[in-house]
């Protein structure tokens, strides 16, 4: 093959070549442009490169040249039987070695599959022949993360990997958050898909911060009221465990305070005990200005407990009941019974509650990993990271952003492995995606997102970022452990049943056939107050799919003393004139 051109210097992982004028090579050949992978002769190695610039400015005087091109150098493949490529370069090149435009043979070898946990995602942007595969298991045990602005084909990318982890991991558990419910219908009857309709999260699983956020609608708590709220949950805990190991004989009651629950102790209790201990502890007083807090706080608590968008937390919240193994086994698929998926449909919930819900599902996930020793792994995928872990801590909900930093930074150790999808990486908390070891980024057009992704990759090809704002849609630059080199590479074409859609198909250009009479707003609103109501709306995709809640058998209900029910009188003393 005739030499493309000469290696004219070298520095580090950088060499700058010398374009030939005399080349033979067709014309079509010929064209060494920026993205293109060289091949650098070098003794017994051949070195790969890409090109990151031409240029044909400064040229020394002769006829021998016709360009420059920087090059990086990338790895090298090793002759033998089995030509093999590894990454990083051993044998450095030296003036004067011949550059070759690299052949589709030595592309094959560079991207051949070394095992069989690798996954087709596409073909190399470069060369449409060569498959791009991606290692599986590199790119789930050290985190990945999907960037790209809106519009770019994004969800769809991430509905083409995961589907193809499905298939190369049909034992792996994936939990998927689905921030604009589009993906209900991208893996078919392989995923369970969760809405608020046939979800339930006893509110008695929300730690302290995390029910603090509920109740407060995702404003700062009271401290005064935050105080009691201390005191009293590990006391309303003790007295349901207590009433649950009792034999129902009567038996003399023990202190709570001696059972040892921290606020944070995933144990049942009620919220009847909860307000009776709040209620009881009001009576006690005797200034009205102190009993106006508790009262606030009773109020508070009734408020969202009868708010029927909250219905999924305070369902059966004065019957009881341990469900969490329940609880757990349906939201983490365990075991799968053939849905080893669990798409969350975060659309539906109220906006107050969603960091709160997201930060429950993201610590569970990991606590249970933490717990049951990784024996059964999950892959976690958050869509619209940057809303839970943003960069700002003064943006969103921290229990939230700490327990997916907790995921990011020890979950591999115990099986938890974490995918994160933005449209704005530079809005997410650096520390997150900094664990995030395969990025398959897409169009970004904002110069702050381009800046975090060149600190994110500490790949010799940085220069490979420079392309990311003129990236096609569906083209991805893949960086990391999950392939075998930086890449430029197209997303395969994914079946229609495969792609995201909204659960509403959103026409810009309005139909005259459609008939939007009366009728028609008539049944928008039934399914919007359906929403806000006791009531299940009518066409709701999810309510088929509603559990039925387990009822307690009178041996499971705790028993209750007749002392435990509530005064109707209780904030008589409220109504008294000040003396």
């Amino acid at each position: 093959m005739t030499s493309l051109g000469r290696v004219i210097s070298v520095r580090g992982s950088f060499a700058r070549v010398g374009i030939l004028t005399a080349s033979q090579m067709p014309l079509g050949e010929v064209r060494a442009t920026v993205g293109r992978f060289v091949s650098l002769r070098s003794g017994s190695s051949t070195i790969v490169a890409m090109i990151t610039d031409v240029s044909c400015e400064d040229l020394p005087v002769s006829d021998t040249y016709i360009a420059t091109a920087g090059v990086d150098l990338l790895g090298e493949i090793l002759s033998g039987d089995r030509p093999k490529f590894q990454r990083g370069v051993t044998n450095y090149p030296t003036i004067g070695d011949a550059v070759e435009l690299i052949s589709a043979q030595e592309l094959r070898t560079i991207y051949a599959p070394t095992g069989s946990d690798q996954i087709n995602v596409g073909t190399l942007q470069q060369d449409r022949s060569v498959i791009a595969y991606v290692d599986v298991e590199e790119m789930l045990s050290k985190h990945f993360a999907v960037l790209g602005s809106t519009g770019v084909g994004k969800s769809t990318g991430v509905s083409l990997l995961l589907n193809e982890i499905l298939l190369a991991r049909p034992n792996l558990r994936i939990f998927l958050l689905d921030v604009h419910n589009e993906y209900g219908r991208c893996f078919g009857n392989r995923s369970l898909v969760l809405n608020p309709r046939n979800l339930k999260l006893p509110f008695w699983l929300f730690n302290f911060e995390e029910i603090v956020d509920v109740l407060f609608g995702g404003r700062p708590g009271v401290p005064e009221e935050l105080d009691i709220l201390a005191e009293v949950i590990p006391q309303a805990k003790a007295i349901y465990t207590q009433y649950q190991n009792s034999d129902r004989l009567g038996l003399k009651r023990t202190d709570p305070k001696a059972v040892g629950y921290t606020v944070d102790t995933p144990v049942p209790y009620r919220l009847v005990d909860l307000i009776s201990l709040i209620d009881e502890r009001m009576g006690k007083l005797e200034n009205r200005s102190s009993r106006i807090i508790y009262h606030k706080l009773i109020s508070r608590i009734e408020t969202v407990r009868n708010d029927p968008r909250y219905g999924f937390m305070f369902d059966n919240a004065n019957v009881g009941g341990d469900t969490m193994a329940e609880v757990i086994s349906h939201l983490f698929r365990l075991p799968a019974n053939g849905k080893p998926m669990t798409v969350m449909q975060l659309a539906g919930f109220p906006a107050e509650v969603v960091d709160s819900v997201v930060s429950v599902l993201c610590r569970m996930a990991f606590d249970f990993g933490l717990w049951s020793d990784g024996v059964s792994p999950m892959l976690f995928v958050c869509e619209e990271a940057h809303r839970y872990a943003s960069a700002d801590r003064n943006i969103g909900f921290g229990p939230t952003r700490k327990a997916i930093s907790r995921i990011a930074k020890e979950g591999r150790k115990y099986g938890v492995y974490l995918g994160l999808v933005t449209q704005r990486p530079a809005e997410l908390d650096a520390t997150i995606i900094s664990q995030c070891n395969t990025l398959f980024s897409m169009r970004l057009a904002n110069e702050r997102d381009q800046a975090l992704m060149r600190s994110a990759v500490s790949d010799a090809a940085a220069n490979l970022l420079s392309f990311v704002p003129s990236l096609g849609t569906r083209e991805v630059l893949a960086f990391g452990e999950g392939v075998a080199l930086p890449t430029r590479l197209r997303f395969k074409e994914v079946p229609p049943h495969q792609l995201p859609r909204s659960e509403a198909t959103i026409a810009t250009v309005p139909s005259v056939a459609a008939g939007h009479d009366t009728h028609f707003v008539s049944a928008v609103l039934e399914r919007w107050r359906g929403a806000t109501s006791n009531r299940d709306a009518p066409g709701d995709p999810g309510f088929a799919e509603r559990p039925v809640a387990r009822s307690l058998s009178a041996a499971e209900a705790p028993l209750l003393q007749p002392s435990m029910g509530l005064d109707p009188e209780r904030f008589s003393l409220l109504k008294k004139p000040l003396r």
